[in-house]
């Protein structure tokens, strides 16, 4: 009797971590809008995604601007151009940061020559990791520092010297970056994918 053969699960292709990662950017985003009081509550509903509610922007300006820079990040992930995304949050009177939320973009090793290949990752086992990121970044609110002032956001795209960059999107600009001596640090959780691994932390200003 010929016997069944168990499904072997397939691995990622490149371009199913890149929309992985690209999808986990615009939740990203949006939670840390939301959590951080950068754009008013009403202007975000429920969604359910990663086996969770998200909250997720219905202002329909914010929508397009993020789709614009999204679609450019996906570009630059199936290019592994990109290393860096920093969405950084800035007082709107006096331009000074108050947050740096930094994603590190890294292509994950492949092991050459091993008798027995790795396995590839279940993408329950990634939206587990991606789940547990959103759910750190909501908590973050019980240590980050108030604040009750204006703010505004810009995200930033730090690329290879190779990149395709359209001149009439992306400028060259400041780093926005917090002063060392007023600058705070949390590491969050990481997740990766069988191709990409993204490292996630926080740098906050601290007065005190």
């Amino acid at each position: 009797m010929p016997t069944k053969q168990a499904p072997t699960r397939q691995a990622i292709t490149l371009k199913g971590s890149t929309n992985l990662v690209t999808e986990f950017f615009k939740y990203a985003v949006n939670t840390i809008l939301f959590q951080r009081g950068v754009y008013p509550s009403d202007d975000f509903h429920m969604v359910k995604k990663y086996g969770q509610t998200v909250l997720i922007t219905q202002d329909l300006a914010l929508e397009n601007y993020l789709d614009k820079i999204l679609k450019q990040v996906n570009k630059w992930l199936l290019t592994g151009s990109v290393t860096q995304l920093v969405l950084a949050i800035i007082s709107k009177d006096t331009r000074i940061t108050l947050e740096r939320w930094v994603f590190d973009v890294n292509l994950v090793e492949q092991e050459q020559d091993t008798a027995e290949p790795r396995q590839p990752k279940p993408e329950s086992e990634i939206q587990a990791e991606i789940r547990y990121i959103l759910k750190q970044i909501v908590s973050t609110v019980t240590f980050l520092p108030i604040m009750d002032e204006p703010t505004v956001f810009n995200i930033l795209a730090y690329t290879s010297e190779s990149a395709d960059i359209p001149a009439d999107e992306w400028v060259d600009t400041d780093p926005l970056a917090i002063e060392a001596s007023k600058s705070q640090q949390v590491k969050l959780r990481s997740f990766s994918t069988d191709v990409h691994r993204i490292e996630a932390m926080v740098a906050y200003r601290y007065e005190g």
